[in-house]
């Protein structure tokens, strides 16, 4: 069966209540679902207008009921989607997800907008409809998805339609005190995150929303050959003085057990001057090879322009000091050596796939974030290799 596309929104109170993460860990572990896309908006009101319209007529047949919420759900968009008064400006998560019946999935996972929470649903845990004497007195469905699969092309390429104007790495969105030292940083969660069914990309992203920043873009990147080399570049020197360490002692032992008279000391140091920039060599080739799923020793000229066969998701955060407060939250690079209570000592496995990179100065945010390329516009093209022009 041929793999359908559907859309959630997150909304901005669920993202300034930092659930973005668990909305995130249930769409991922309990369905056979694959996150194809991701991004933020600050929905312009040409956007709101239009997607209200479209909820209106994909609710228009329904029951007294349903009619009723599609009011509350118009009035919620208006009232939350645009900015308004002293409130921040909202900001919206848009992710597109792959699946043979991805609409249906999604109403099972989310839930419908009912007067009864139940937590097996993302609404069930995360939003309320609260009535009194017959009126509604708190409506937050804390996301929205496509009612149909109809319904679902009509609204998701309306998004699609203001992507690039509304969308993408935001600006200016967040206020801050005037001599507050604001900082953007780079996360990214990386492939072996999402190759399998799993609740740990939302895992992490609980885990720093501990830090009290703002996610302030979102993208899912599959990084090519020549991408990962150059996102990688900086850590090639580095690699080398490390790599001649982690020799020395399998030198040692190896000259000891298999030669017949003793060899003397700091032989070993002189081997591993030899060959660290062979190791350090072989070392990054696996790094890229499994940031990008493409072996670049064996990848072609046309390969290794390519975009790669692994995805991750990037993530750029902003607030005071962003750097050092995802850097303390993330942990050392060796799990093993990573404080308790880290994310890479928690869902670390080895130095290499160790669950996330992040920026370490404000300076390596910023190229890496040009090499990424946070902002690009994956919405428009992922819509209409699925349901044609937007």
């Amino acid at each position: 069966m041929k793999k359908k596309l559907g859309y959630v929104l997150i909304n901005p109170y669920t993202i300034r209540k930092s659930r973005t993460g668990g909305i995130i860990n249930r769409l991922l572990s309990w369905g056979n679902l694959s996150l194809v896309a991701a991004r933020m908006f600050c929905p312009s009101r040409e956007l709101v207008e239009e997607y209200a319209e479209a909820l209106y007529l994909s609710g228009r047949t329904g029951n007294e009921q349903e009619k009723e919420i599609l009011e509350q759900i118009r009035d919620y968009l208006f009232q939350n989607y645009l900015p308004s008064g002293n409130r921040p400006v909202p900001r919206v998560v848009l992710l597109l997800l792959e699946g043979e019946n991805a609409t249906l999935e999604l109403k099972r996972i989310v839930g419908h907008i009912t007067r009864v929470s139940m937590g097996e649903t993302i609404r069930g845990t995360y939003g309320d409809y609260i009535e009194e004497e017959g009126k509604v007195k708190y409506f937050e469905p804390a996301v929205f998805i496509g009612t149909g699969r109809e319904e679902t092309i009509r609204e998701v390429k309306i998004w699609a339609k203001y992507s690039a104007q509304d969308g993408g790495a935001l600006e200016e969105v967040i206020s801050y005190p005037s001599r507050a030292k604001v900082e953007k940083t780079l996360v990214l969660i990386k492939p072996d995150s999402f190759q399998e069914l799993s609740s740990r990309p939302g895992n992490i992203m609980d885990r720093f929303s501990q830090t009290g920043l703002f996610i302030i873009g979102a993208r899912i990147i599959r990084m090519g050959i020549e991408q990962a080399e150059e996102f990688y570049e900086p850590i090639k020197e580095r690699l080398v003085e490390k790599m001649k360490k982690q020799l020395i002692g399998p030198i040692r032992s190896f000259l000891d057990d298999f030669l017949d008279f003793p060899v003397p000391e700091g032989v070993e140091k002189t081997i591993a001057e030899e060959l660290k920039i062979y190791k350090a060599n072989n070392q990054f080739n696996r790094i890229i090879k499994f940031m990008t799923g493409r072996d670049p020793q064996k990848a072609s000229p046309q390969e290794r322009k390519k975009e790669g066969l692994e995805k991750c998701l990037a993530l750029v955060y902003e607030g005071e000091e962003a750097v050092e407060k995802i850097r303390k939250v993330l942990g050392e690079t060796n799990p093993e050596e990573a404080a308790p209570g880290t994310i890479r000592k928690d869902f670390g496995r080895t130095v290499m796939m160790n669950v996330a990179h992040a920026a370490d100065s404000p300076a390596s945010a910023r190229r890496e974030m040009a090499i990424v390329r946070v902002g690009d516009d994956d919405i428009k093209r992922v819509v209409e290799e699925y349901y044609g022009k937007v």
